[in-house]
């Protein structure tokens, strides 16, 4: 059987899913492909719903309000005892949450009149896309393929995983209750957040990073305040670290590791492996296609998501640049304007990161360390702390900063910040470069008080005039 369609899909995370509802938003017939299945229902969302942000953002947040109410109420006067946290509850609330929003996609798609075609999907010649399932083969059609099968968890050969004691990131968020001895491989983003998660609830968290300093992805001063944070919140962080080997004892895992003092071994009752991730693109492309992979795995396309052959295009974690769920459904929302006939481009030097650590950081542009390799002079930086912000000494959030950086003319290059709420202040960077706006259009711009997004104007008022009100 063969039936003809406008675009299909090729998974439905957030890029997969956004790009089949706005094409089938245009006025395309549309398919989405997708192999996950749970119970014999299809489960949308990809990693970032099911197994990453949502979960992980829903575990961060009960943990943070575990520790501020143990820590810190009693300060404010709020006081009550014996506070504990319930971890198999705890898992049912964040696993609610995540089937609500599957049903939500599910909703979206029937709202909007996409096919789902439940099976795994593998690209053919001439545009032809076999979906199977249950041992059913059946060939699709299309005028466009875009390819949204998004990545997996890399793994270490020499700690393989055995879904109990040595586990990967998606385990890490269903554990029934809180480890004594909690190892963690890679101090990235993943490895941080789980660590904080874990840490908040109780355990003794070790993390080994083979890198000599923390997150080298954000701005030098940033990493090196948080760094400090996390560890005076209990995270054991180990850096220049070579793994060389694991072994299970009594449900146990020692690790072997060698550091710049020498060899050594720790013992953990779980420990989670997060070094990353890589594109998932297995049995997902026939060879007779021509479509072009990267040795490194990733489909190589264009700064339009346009591989090479016509028609056909890749968008999130199976391309090149960050693995965030931001930055791939807002190339699939671009690659179906592009199908529709609609001239669009995502500005990826506008594309925000965040860790969701406590205090939180996030970042648009380029850091301190990048504009110093490109050689640009003569820039500008503006910082305020929250410690002098009246909001944030209401809210009692008065850790880190903002931090912006304008070239000679005054026009933002990044913004920095470390703090609480720093994932949704970083928003008006993110606007405020889009617009190629001066420190100086955000330093004559009436902020809201009190607010936190005050410490952006006083930042941008250092930057551009050299001085702030609040400011010692």
């Amino acid at each position: 059987m063969v039936s003809l369609f406008d675009v299909i899909v090729i998974g439905s995370g957030p890029a997969g899913y956004v790009a089949a509802i706005r094409s089938a938003q245009l006025g395309l017939k549309t398919a989405c492909v997708e192999q996950w299945m749970n119970n014999g229902r299809v489960v949308y969302g990809g990693t970032c719903l099911n197994v990453g942000c949502i979960p992980s953002k829903t575990l961060l947040e009960i943990s943070h309000k575990f520790i501020d109410a143990k820590a810190n109420f009693e300060k404010i006067g709020i006081n009550f005892e014996n506070i504990s946290i319930n971890v198999k509850k705890m898992i049912r609330h964040k696993n609610k949450i995540v089937y609500s929003l599957n049903d939500g996609i599910a909703a979206l798609f029937k709202a909007n009149g996409v096919v789902v075609l439940r099976g795994s999907g593998k690209i053919l010649t001439k545009k032809t896309v076999e979906v199977l399932h249950k041992g059913k083969l059946c060939n699709l059609k299309a005028k466009n393929i875009i390819i949204a099968s998004g990545s997996i968890p890399r793994c270490l050969n020499h700690v393989p995983f055995n879904g109990d004691t040595i586990i990967d990131s998606a385990a890490a968020l269903n554990l029934q209750e809180v480890p004594n001895r909690l190892g963690i491989i890679g101090a990235g983003i993943i490895g941080i957040e789980l660590g904080s998660v874990w840490s908040r609830l109780g355990s003794k968290v070790t993390i080994f990073e083979s890198l000599d300093k923390l997150l080298p992805v954000i701005d030098f001063s940033l990493s090196k305040q948080i760094s400090q944070i996390l560890k005076k919140q209990g995270l054991n962080i180990k850096f220049n670290v070579r793994i060389i080997g694991s072994e299970i004892v009594n449900n146990e895992v020692k690790v072997r590791f060698i550091d710049p003092f020498g060899e050594h071994c720790l013992t953990f009752d779980k420990l989670i492996v997060c070094i990353g991730r890589m594109p998932f693109t297995q049995s997902l492309i026939d060879k007779e296609s021509g479509l072009v992979i990267a040795t490194n795995g990733f489909i190589k396309v264009d700064r339009q998501c346009k591989t090479n052959l016509s028609g056909i295009y890749a968008v999130g974690d199976v391309v090149r640049g960050p693995m965030l769920a931001h930055k791939a459904a807002q190339e699939g929302i671009m690659v179906a304007e592009l199908i529709a006939g609609n001239q669009v481009q995502l500005n990826y030097d506008t594309i925000p990161g965040v860790i969701y650590t406590s205090p939180e950081v996030a970042w648009v542009g380029k850091n301190e360390q990048q504009i110093i390799s490109y050689g640009i002079k003569n820039y500008k930086i503006g910082i305020f702390p929250f410690a002098n912000c009246g909001r944030a000494r209401t809210s009692n959030e008065i850790q880190g900063l903002v931090k912006i950086i304008t070239d000679v003319n005054d026009i933002i290059l990044g913004v920095h910040i470390i703090g609480h709420n720093a994932s949704e202040l970083i928003a008006q960077g993110v606007i405020a470069m889009e617009f190629s706006s001066s420190a100086e259009d955000l330093a004559l711009t009436c902020f809201a008080h009190p607010t936190l997004s005050e410490a952006i104007h006083e930042a941008a008022c250092t930057a551009s005039l050299g001085n702030t009100i609040h400011n010692i």
